[in-house]
């Protein structure tokens, strides 16, 4: 697979990054980010812009990739709905969009989160944006998957680059094993999030149809599957 990734440089991003690279299936990655990348690989190639989500003339064949895993995000602490929709929104719809039309075939794979409003009528703004940017993905003409980790666990040496949530993670560690081993329906790996999206993007177009939207247990049994076939995703 040819693989296009925002958001390498965030927590997610970086552990998603790291499975890409490690997995024999991915042939190459096109990471398109504001900040230039702090690793290098054979088959790794940066690409920085201002705008990363505009792709009208980045020059590239979007018809030539296979998935894009979408990474990018930001906390709605502290920010107005127009502002929040323009991060998380429109700027999606705008890297997907032109995906959609190059390629229907691509596997777009979109990290939301747990609690997200389908129905985008509820009391929570963060929660009715992502609702909507689900729904209008899944629209589109290609093959469309929602990521909703829950409480994410930074592995292999992947931290947040956040101060804050640095420190809570070191806080909350040791509670992981029994969050994983207890309540499984609420914490995911960086580690897993990456091998579930290469997993649906490998299974192919129209082989998983019956699950659109993955939350934490479904992300940790597609991701320990790693990239095997569509028996893994239904």
């Amino acid at each position: 697979m040819n693989v296009i990734l925002f958001g390498a440089t965030g927590m997610i991003g970086r552990g998603v990054l790291r499975e890409c690279l490690r997995d024999e299936s991915v042939e190459s990655v096109l990471a398109i980010g504001r900040s230039p990348l702090a690793v290098t690989h054979p088959k790794l190639r940066g690409l920085v812009r201002a705008d990363p989500t505009d792709l009208s003339e980045s020059g590239l064949d979007l018809a030539a990739y296979d998935a894009c895993f979408f990474c990018l995000g930001i906390s709605s602490f502290r920010m107005k709905e127009e502002e929040y929709r323009r991060i998380t929104y429109d700027l999606t719809l705008a890297a997907a969009r032109p995906l959609a039309a190059a390629n229907p075939r691509l596997t777009f794979a979109y990290v939301s989160g747990e609690g997200t409003d389908s129905t985008e009528s509820g009391r929570s703004m963060w929660a009715r944006v992502k609702g909507k940017t689900e729904n209008d993905l899944l629209k589109l003409p290609f093959e469309a998957y929602m990521f909703r980790p829950g409480i994410v666990q930074p592995d292999r040496g992947i931290a947040s680059k956040t101060p804050l949530y640095r420190a809570g993670y070191a806080v909350t560690a040791p509670l992981f094993p029994l969050l994983r081993r207890f309540a499984p329906h609420l914490v995911t790996t960086t580690g897993a999030l990456g091998r579930a999206m290469i997993a649906v993007a490998a299974a192919g177009p129209g082989t998983a149809d019956t699950q659109r939207i993955l939350r934490p247990r479904d992300i940790n049994r597609v991701g320990g599957q790693s990239s095997r076939g569509a028996s893994d995703l239904g």
